[in-house]
């Protein structure tokens, strides 16, 4: 069972710690919501669990191994690491950029192999982006490029999935299209770890809550409560419904 951990970790930038000392076990099958306010560390977090950057102390470990000692090949065959605000320069088709997540085995040049279409067109029809095949990437609204950087990032079926923020800048339809979607894929037993700042469809989706605050690990919950969201954001919240009418409502201090 893969098993992705950190361990004790802390990193420093211009002598600033964005991380203080996080430990933090994740396994398979778990849709871990990394949930904080801005500059908490979330992004860090993934991007050293990610084994793209070497924190300052402590180490990240995968299925016991360290992570920045497995070869590269190896690594990006587990896991796929879709970063915030992520960028595109090439005018290539969105099929083309959604096959990228299925490198190294893509050809650098020339016609997409026919053994790879079948899952290319999935994850299409998965990210209601089917009708736009053949459309140049860089002409995609912001939504539409955030559901085709999603889909280059599943496309492997990846053990491991670690998202920044996917459902920002989505419209509410999709955006809880794409949690669902997150959610049946930690199901179908991947790992899953996503930023996020909808506190309500992290709860409705998520089956487990790492609060960052401060760079630190301030709680690690199966049940999003009230005093997990005012420890971390400083607000009171009201929750109505449960399952997927579960809602939270955030109340100004005034409103206690």
């Amino acid at each position: 069972m893969t098993v992705l951990a950190a361990d004790n970790i802390s990193v420093l930038r211009g002598g600033r710690p964005i991380l203080r000392e996080v430990s933090l076990q994740a396994h398979a099958g778990e849709f871990i919501a990394l949930l904080g306010p801005n500059g908490a560390g979330k992004s860090t977090l993934l991007s050293a669990l990610a084994g793209l950057i070497r924190p300052d102390r402590g180490r990240v470990m995968l299925d016991a191994h360290p992570i920045l000692k497995l070869p590269p090949a190896r690594l990006a065959a587990r896991r796929s690491y879709l970063p915030q605000n992520p960028r595109l320069e090439w005018p290539i088709s969105v099929e083309r950029l959604v096959a990228l997540g299925l490198t190294p085995r893509l050809p650098a040049t020339g016609h997409l192999p026919e053994s790879f279409r079948p899952a290319i067109a999935r994850v299409l029809e998965q990210c209601d982006l089917a009708g736009k095949r053949d459309q140049p990437a860089t002409t995609l609204s912001g939504g539409e490029f955030a559901r085709a950087m999603l889909a280059r990032a599943i496309v492997c079926e990846p053990q491991i999935l670690l998202v920044d923020e996917p459902v920002t800048g989505l419209d509410p339809r999709h955006a809880m299209h794409s949690m669902r979607l997150l959610s049946d894929i930690a199901r179908r037993g991947t790992l899953v770890v996503a930023s996020l700042h909808d506190l309500t469809l992290a709860a409705r989706h998520a089956t487990r809550f790492a609060v960052l605050v401060d760079g630190a690990l301030a709680a690690d919950a199966e049940t999003l409560t009230d005093e997990i969201i005012h420890r971390a954001f400083g607000v009171r919240s009201l929750t109505t419904g449960q399952g997927d009418s579960l809602s939270f409502t955030l109340l100004s201090p005034s409103e206690k």
